[in-house]
């Protein structure tokens, strides 16, 4: 992941940015947001070759299923670790 042009860095920017308004999203809409992120996180994992980013798919798929609001919260908390990395 620290190979990382600048194009898919603020790609992973403006998946951050999305994972943060699924957690702020109403509890109703929340599981339906996180689903549509991670078709999100699908494409652009194959259009960038990111498969070290698949681990991340499948742990947004298990949150997903789950439905917990304090998994939605560590997702986010993940994710913008991974975001501050590759700064």
């Amino acid at each position: 992941m620290r190979d990382m042009d600048s194009g898919t860095k603020s790609q992973l920017r403006r998946l951050y940015n999305a994972v943060r308004r699924a957690v702020r999203a109403p509890e109703s809409e929340r599981q339906h947001q996180f689903v549509m992120l991670r078709a999100r996180l699908a494409y652009t994992i194959a259009r960038h070759s990111l498969r070290s980013l698949d681990a991340l798919e499948r742990l947004l798929l298990q949150v997903t299923r789950r439905n917990d609001a304090r998994g939605y919260e560590r997702f986010k908390d993940l994710f913008e670790a991974i975001v501050a990395y590759n700064e």
